[in-house]
């Protein structure tokens, strides 16, 4: 895609995150294990910036088997110390112990019958919500319940600020600014 079609302001500066937002950024992704390796990755990106986590995704993707969630959720302290001296990835106790446990929720709610896929899509009625497009906020009253409703279940790292990034990044809220390229063609997606 070429650099001079207009984008979201974030996305202008750094080809990775150029390419990021041409292809995948809002998307709507209606896979159960997509979207909560996506939910992982926004967690481990807390007090970080995004292109950090973009920059490490596929070392992410292979120390954590691919977010298999079954295979994550059988990871024990092992695992947790071979992750620790993994220079590819962010070395942060609490977020590889959280991603740990956010699998072994994700497999709980499955064998409940729970399709992790249709809970996140229920809080917008399963279509995308298309903003104003008139800039960024942090959080939405959706966000912080979607959050509330995570943490409830267990999960780490899901605070109103990384769930609606969270949201912007697997298409649940289409927030491409209005001027973007891609707004028109993401929303068709809807």
């Amino acid at each position: 895609m070429t650099d001079d079609l207009p984008r979201c302001a974030w996305a202008v500066s750094d080809p990775l995150n150029r390419s990021y937002h041409d292809a995948e950024w809002g998307v709507p992704i209606r896979d159960s294990r997509a979207l909560w390796e996506a939910l992982m990755l926004e967690g481990f990106q807390a007090g970080l910036a995004w292109i950090v986590i973009l920059r490490k995704r596929e070392a992410f993707r292979e120390a954590f088997a691919g977010f298999d969630p079954v295979k994550v959720a059988a990871f024990g302290p092992d695992d947790v110390e071979r992750l620790m001296a993994n220079p590819g990835i962010v070395r942060a106790r609490a977020k590889i112990e959280a991603t740990i446990r956010g699998a072994q929720i994700w497999c709980d709610m499955a064998a409940r019958g729970e399709d992790f896929a249709a809970f996140c899509w229920r809080f917008t009625g399963g279509k995308p919500i298309l903003s104003a497009g008139n800039g960024f906020v942090a959080t939405t009253p959706l966000s912080e319940a979607i959050s509330k409703e995570l943490k409830r279940r267990g999960f780490k790292f899901v605070g109103p600020t990384i769930v609606h990034a969270w949201m912007q990044a697997v298409g649940l809220v289409n927030d491409h600014q209005r001027h973007c390229f891609r707004r028109a063609p993401v929303a068709a997606l809807a």
